[in-house]
């Protein structure tokens, strides 16, 4: 006779019990499939505030546990991409608010300029690359906070409406907020 395999408590088999434990929930699943395609963009996101990479990236976990906590407590599940640059978007706000009191300085971009590799390009068109990319960094660190917000976003590939949601501002207002941001980009990319 075999002998009894099976957990007092609950009737069920150790073997199948243990591996239902070990196994991950729908809802674990599902979060860390949305962490997958959406972690990149969040942090890019993120980092155009100009919040270091280390920080960003805490911040990033941060809005993804929030996402765990919102769905395990049955809240809303519409437009989860928006509602997840949404909270990046509050998160970002305040840890600015909080480095600027510490610091006083804040900085809307890294230094890309000193991240971007050439491949192998002569000197005058190395030179006149750099030169182009400054005055296109220029163009989007001088925009007002409002559309620098804008055109990030977009940037990750929300739609206008999600944009509107994720700032709280008129679908109109980010029509047009792209729109002048991106006339002045290509303007300075002429140059």
């Amino acid at each position: 006779m075999a002998a009894d395999t099976s957990d007092s408590a609950t009737g069920f088999p150790f073997a199948e019990s243990r591996a239902t434990a070990a196994r991950p929930s729908r809802l674990e699943d599902e979060v860390a499939a949305l962490f997958e395609q959406l972690r990149a963009p969040v942090l890019r996101y993120l980092l155009s505030f100009g919040i270091e990479v280390p920080d960003a990236e805490e911040i990033v976990q941060e809005v993804f546990l929030a996402l765990f906590r919102h769905l395990r407590q049955g809240k809303s599940r519409a437009n989860l991409q928006g509602w997840i640059f949404r909270v990046a978007h509050n998160s970002a706000l305040k840890h600015r608010l909080r480095t600027r009191r510490h610091s006083g300085r804040f900085s809307y971009a890294p230094d890309m300029a000193a991240t971007t590799e050439d491949l192998h390009p002569g000197p005058e068109e190395s030179l006149a690359a750099r030169q182009r990319h400054e005055r296109l960094l220029n163009v989007v660190r001088a925009l007002p906070e409002q559309d620098r917000c804008c055109l990030s976003l977009r940037a990750e590939g929300l739609r206008y409406r999600e944009i509107a949601e994720v700032l709280g501002i008129a679908l109109g207002s980010v029509a047009a907020s792209l729109e002048k941001s991106l006339s002045r980009l290509m303007r300075a990319g002429q140059l």
